[in-house]
């Protein structure tokens, strides 16, 4: 949803089952299907896991039994092996220490996590640095991340106190996943991009596409902030209607950030409330290889390598 509207929706919205018509539409070029693809690294940068026995996650409602459940390794573990999905960034889903700790426990024991994204509260900011200090001190620990969408004041982030938390980031070289779903989240990153012009950012799930809506704010905004080249994107978490085709969205996010500041993710498990990881990461995935594989290594790996400062092993060394 892009536009005021938005500010009354839930945080988690019903998606539809994803459909991608091909990878010859759109404006780039489209590249069939190669071996190339079985050489190259995969990563998914954008999932999550949950338990909602052993953590609170206010925005999910008890009666969505699709989402309140127990997501864990167990569950991503067979998606990841069939989809020849190297490793992935796992992100924070509540504002808590809670859901930080738990996903840091859980990630110790399933190596497939490749970084952790995790919470600090950005309006306390002496409470920020302080936690900052001991996240960064465990291993895997990528960035930050707070839920500005469940928020219901949309210029939040410009708060003073969230500033300096935002700051107290910057000079940590911390990065910061933002949740964009209304055009005034991203005009507020262009005021972030004044401000802390050293701040690196991702915006996540390309600051949600108004498919079937009116465009032209998105298109304007996602380039502008685009211009900033500390701020990158994510693929991710794109659910239109069944028979939306994704490239030409996609095109746009290529055409203002560069395949070099754009990576892939599933958004899972939220994927489940689209037909589940299957179908929602092969549509994206298609996209994605249809530009070849230079502009396709940088979204399925090199990218989010590069901006959470990934380890991953090379598949010719396995």
């Amino acid at each position: 949803m892009w536009g005021p509207q938005a500010l009354l929706a839930p945080a988690i919205r019903r998606p539809a089952v994803v459909t991608v018509a091909g990878p010859a539409a759109g404006s780039l070029p489209a590249t069939p299907s190669t071996p190339w693809r079985s050489r190259m690294p995969l990563i998914d940068a954008h999932q999550h896991f949950w338990d909602p026995a052993a953590v609170a996650y206010p925005w999910m409602d008890p009666a969505d039994a699709v989402i309140h459940r127990h997501y864990g390794p167990e569950h991503l573990a067979p998606h990841l092996e069939r989809h020849g999905i190297d490793g992935t960034v796992l992100v924070q889903s509540a504002d808590s220490d809670e859901d930080t700790d738990a996903m840091f426990a859980v990630a110790a024991e399933f190596p497939a996590v490749l970084g952790i994204v995790g919470y600090v509260p950005l309006d306390d900011p002496a409470r920020a640095e302080d936690r900052l200090a001991e996240l960064a001190a465990r291993p895997g620990f990528v960035g930050i991340r707070n839920l500005i969408h469940d928020r219901p004041d949309p210029d939040w982030l410009l708060q003073p106190a969230v500033i300096d938390g935002l700051r107290v980031l910057e000079r940590a070289d911390v990065p910061f996943d933002l949740v964009a779903v209304l055009p005034r989240h991203l005009e507020v990153l262009l005021e972030l991009s004044e401000r802390l012009p050293e701040l690196r950012v991702v915006v996540d799930h390309l600051a949600k596409p108004p498919f079937g809506g009116d465009a032209g704010p998105w298109r304007e905004l996602l380039a502008a902030v685009a211009a900033n080249p500390r701020v990158y994107a994510k693929v991710s978490g794109l659910y239109p209607e069944p028979g939306t085709d994704l490239r030409p969205w996609v095109d746009h996010a290529v055409e203002a950030f560069g395949p070099e500041r754009l990576m892939l993710g599933s958004d899972w498990p939220i994927a489940e409330l689209a037909g589940g990881f299957d179908p929602v990461w092969s549509a994206l995935v298609e996209v994605v290889d249809g530009y070849g594989p230079e502009v396709a290594e940088q979204l399925r790996s090199a990218t989010a390598r590069r901006f959470y400062r990934l380890t991953i092993e090379e598949r010719g060394a396995r």
